[in-house]
């Protein structure tokens, strides 16, 4: 299994914040929500011709998709899950993502038997996007060295 970009199984730091954001979600609607904030998201190196097109393509989710996403995530907690995940695992992330420091993806990280962390540089936290081929070729060189012979 590959985990790309990821929240931390139990997301503390939302609370009231992603209260605020279904708020001006229901009120502005998706593409207008992902204009204000995508940039950050997709890290400082991403093109702007993609942070529009990413922003484009996903003002195009529902409204009470995002809303959902929003009201489940941010309080879902699976940290008792990961001692169960039994497939090896890599977990891939920016050295700056905004979803977690390298040290607190670690320490859950390390929970998950046979796992691995694997860092890319930069500070996208959509790094499956941002880093496409990049992910591609840990995930295989992972698969590769796992695989049973």
């Amino acid at each position: 299994m590959t985990v790309v970009g990821t929240p931390p199984p139990k997301w503390d730091r939302m609370g009231a914040k992603a209260a605020h954001s279904t708020e001006e979600l229901a009120k502005i609607g998706v593409e207008a929500w992902a204009r204000k904030n995508m940039s950050k998201r997709l890290g400082s190196n991403f093109p702007a011709e993609g942070v529009e097109w990413w922003t484009r393509m996903m003002g195009r989710t529902a409204t009470s998709t995002m809303i959902g996403f929003g009201e489940t995530i941010p309080y879902t907690d699976i940290t008792d899950d990961l001692p169960r995940i039994k497939c090896p695992t890599l977990v891939l992330m920016t050295e700056g993502s905004a979803l977690g420091s390298v040290e607190s993806t670690r320490a859950w990280q390390q929970t998950i038997p046979n796992s691995e962390l694997r860092v890319l540089p930069g500070d996208s936290y959509h790094v499956a996007a941002t880093d496409a081929d990049r992910c591609a070729q840990e995930t295989r060189e992972f698969i590769l060295k796992h695989r049973k012979s």
